[in-house]
């Protein structure tokens, strides 16, 4: 006697050795022996021999077709062998038993199991939905396979090109785009943006790292929608000064201007003058909103994205020619340059002149102070701030950095070049030079002086905090000691920072003898200052990884194919030709500061990344006489 079981969802055959009513023992066709339970037996047969049974059963199943045997079926529950029987026309011998009964178990979507051998045909109306969401895998799978097709031979499918954005920067992984464009990745070996790139799809790697950025922080776009452009108060008093500023060239949020009184006995009034935005845009306006909302400038080289909309800017930047809205700190500065008093003013500022670094620190820098500074438009004005901000920077304990560098860039995005439009140039100069000491050591007075006035007037502000090594964000004024003040609040960037914006109003209310825009403990206060520490911090990576793309793209563009660098620590080194640190697999153990010749053997644009390799120690002395920081002396 054979029997024909179902054991853990398969069915199989064999002789049977011993029957002990509620359980067998069987001896399967392999010659592997196993216990069957009597109720898990679907069928007891003579002939054929079981191998034979399996596998006429599964011949006689391939050649039944579902529909019909759907058709055929009865509408309540069955029986397999009541169904073979109606379908062969006679008791069915036990090879077309079984081959309908795997028929009835390969086709869930017809027929619904009911128990051990029994079956129900599925409703019509069920039957058909389930016939088309096969259909439509069908289709997919095979819509699917075209598309990593195409991709394979370098081509981009046209289901991709308007979801390109989300497939390169948050893939939806329930679309049929995306899992193809991943199986596409796998069987090619190359990351997604590269496959897409050999596609056709990414033609600009610079547009690339920006769209990414893009994405996450501005996916409704960089415009700003239509808002009414705020006239600034029409009464202000006039100050009676002529101020200037100092910026690079490409600044044109110009937040802050000089201007200097001399009198006969050396004592002199020193006036640090700061845009006003914050007269004429309110805390709950239009502007105020989009001011919270990007919270900061974004800088990359080459391009912004400002915080306010330019004609906003144009309407409140210090530029040359024009008499602007002003908070103005006013400093009473004795002979010897001790400051012996300040006053704080709202008012109306003459602006002269917007001085650029170009143009004046080839006239003004430490050898032309040294050997005595020719005359020029505001050389003595300049002269005798340098002399404060010295002053300043030796009672605060600061130590020089003049060993250390800046660096510009400029995108010219006119000239096309290989890598995609716009050619680089990056330019160094040094950190700490005259025109940076000034224009720092009057912003930090500034900036601690107006903090120190909303504390001691009992007025909340957002104060940059560093105790223990560690800077935060904080409404409570504490001491920031990296800089050496009790307590410093950003207020001098009102058109490019919102935190400096927030302290102008809460300047402007006390110099009024109004409420305060934001009341001690305020609620949205705090989500202000969470807010912009994380998208300022954000903001700040981004540009590190932008000029790190630019410094790399100055590599392709120069055909750099050798460079020295020092190095920082283990495998780490920074270039000595563009402020780029990368790793070095190969470097041998050296000391910081020493210097080595790499060879740059491959430059990824798209991923931003170098492979370089050691060729050989130069020596151990570090040009910059500091080495800083690891990410450029940020």
């Amino acid at each position: 006697m054979n029997v024909l079981f179902e054991e853990d969802g398969a069915f199989k055959a064999g002789v049977v050795l011993s029957d002990q009513n509620t359980s067998l023992q069987v001896e399967l066709p392999s010659g592997k022996r196993a216990k069957v339970k009597a109720a898990s037996v679907l069928l007891r047969f003579e002939q054929p021999t079981p191998a034979e049974l399996i596998a006429q059963a599964e011949q006689a199943a391939a050649e039944i077709d579902s529909d019909f045997l759907w058709e055929v079926s009865a509408d309540g529950e069955f029986g397999f062998e009541e169904l073979a029987a109606d379908y062969v026309g006679h008791k069915p011998a036990p090879a077309e038993a079984a081959g309908v009964l795997l028929r009835l178990h390969s086709a869930p979507i017809y027929f619904h199991r009911k128990g051990k051998g029994r079956f129900r045909k599925a409703p019509p109306e069920i039957l058909q939905a389930a016939l088309a969401g096969l259909e439509k895998k069908k289709q997919q799978a095979a819509l699917m396979e075209r598309m990593v097709d195409e991709m394979k031979q370098q081509r981009l499918p046209e289901e991709l090109r308007p979801l390109l954005t989300q497939l390169l920067y948050k893939p939806d992984r329930n679309r049929l785009e995306t899992k193809a464009l991943e199986a596409a990745s796998a069987e090619t070996g190359l990351s997604a943006a590269r496959l897409l790139q050999q596609c056709g799809a990414l033609s600009d790697t610079h547009d690339y790292h920006l769209g990414k950025f893009l994405f996450e922080y501005f996916p409704k776009g960089t415009d700003f929608p239509g808002v009414e452009i705020p006239d600034p108060p029409a009464d202000l008093p006039v100050a009676e000064v002529q101020a200037f500023s100092i910026d690079d060239a490409h600044t044109t949020e110009i937040d802050d201007a000089f201007s200097v009184r001399t009198n006969a006995d050396g004592r002199m009034l020193v006036g640090i003058h700061i845009a006003a935005p914050g007269l004429g845009i309110g805390v709950d306006s239009a502007l105020g909103a989009i001011a919270r909302q990007r919270l900061s400038t974004v800088y990359m080289p080459g391009r912004k994205i400002t915080m306010l909309p330019e004609d906003v800017v144009d309407r409140f930047t210090l530029a040359a020619g024009r008499t602007v809205p002003a908070l103005s700190l006013y400093l009473e500065v004795a002979a010897d340059l001790r400051i012996v008093g300040h006053t704080t003013r709202i008012e109306a500022v003459p602006i002269v002149a917007n001085l650029r670094h170009h143009d004046i620190e080839p006239l003004f820098n430490s050898e032309t102070l040294a050997a005595g500074l020719a005359a020029f438009p505001y050389s003595d004005e300049l002269k005798r701030l340098w002399e404060l901000a010295s002053v300043l920077e030796a009672g605060r304990g600061a130590a020089g950095q003049q060993n250390r560098k800046d660096y510009t860039y400029q995108v010219d995005w006119e000239i096309p070049t290989p890598q995609g439009p716009g050619r680089i140039e990056i330019g160094e100069r040094p950190r700490g030079s005259p025109l940076d000491t000034l224009v720092a050591e009057l912003m930090i007075v500034a900036n601690s002086t107006w903090g120190r006035l909303l504390a001691d007037a009992g007025i909340p502000g957002l104060y940059r905090v560093q105790t223990a090594g560690k800077v935060r964000m904080s409404t409570v004024a504490g001491p920031h000691e990296g800089l050496g003040v009790d307590c410093y609040a950003w207020s001098s960037s009102p058109l490019r920072r919102y935190v400096d914006l927030v302290n102008q109003w809460q300047l402007i209310a006390h110099l009024r003898g109004e409420p305060a825009a934001f009341a001690p403990k305020s609620a949205e206060l705090m989500a202000a200052m969470r807010d912009f520490e994380l998208t300022y911090a954000a903001y700040a990576e981004f540009q590190r990884g932008m000029e790190r793309y630019w410094c790399l793209r100055w590599l392709v563009q120069e055909d750099v194919a050798q460079t020295e660098a020092q190095v920082l620590r283990e495998s780490l080194v920074r270039l000595e030709t563009v402020p780029l640190v990368m790793k070095v697999p190969s470097l041998p153990p050296l000391n910081r500061g020493q210097r080595v010749r790499l060879a740059i053997d491959q430059i990824e644009l798209l991923e931003a990344e170098a492979r370089v390799r050691y060729l050989e120690l130069l020596d151990s002395s570090s040009p910059d006489g500091a080495l800083g920081d690891e990410e450029g002396g940020e």
